[in-house]
């Protein structure tokens, strides 16, 4: 049923079932499935129609279900580390890293065109700390950089002008 619904793109009922079904039978040997499914149906929440017209950036979008579908793979993780949906939860989390770190750096950038620095400092900072690895950690620093800089905190923008040198190469 979990799957009949998700592949009917009904991701509510599907992560509804998913729940249901671990609910009322947590010994399951299949449960690992079930929470895979339950991530996948957060995963692919796609675009709507309007998103896909005009091409929407959907990092520049609230990640509130990537943010769920990274848990709920972390949690597969967790609680069944050698489930055959592992490795592919391993490599769906990396996406999902990388695109909450892009969205992080989408309010920072937001922030700073507003010149809310110390605001822009906190989320590059949040990026910075719950996302190690994500390939934009690099725009992080560089806003974390410049932040410092509008904000006359020429120490602090040394400093972060220095770990980006370290990890990125010179600005």
């Amino acid at each position: 049923i979990i799957y009949a619904y998700y592949r009917n793109r009904e991701p509510e009922s599907a992560i509804d079932a998913a729940d249901e079904f671990e609910r009322e039978n947590p010994t399951h040997p299949r449960v690992d499935y079930c929470v895979y499914m339950k991530g996948l149906a957060y995963f692919d929440q796609e675009p709507g129609v309007i998103e896909r017209i005009f091409r929407v950036d959907m990092t520049e979008r609230p990640p509130r279900d990537t943010m769920q579908a990274f848990s709920v793979f972390q949690e597969l993780l967790r609680r069944f580390p050698n489930s055959q949906y592992a490795a592919d939860s391993r490599e769906r989390m990396i996406y999902l890293r990388n695109r909450l770190a892009m969205y992080e750096n989408h309010v920072a950038g937001y922030y700073m065109e507003r010149g809310a620095y110390v605001a822009a400092i906190n989320r590059a900072k949040y990026s910075l700390e719950h996302y190690p690895g994500a390939p934009a950690l690099e725009e992080s620093l560089r806003i974390m950089v410049d932040a410092y800089e509008q904000l006359g905190m020429r120490d602090l923008a040394s400093d972060a002008r220095r770990v980006l040198d370290e990890n990125y190469g010179p600005l």
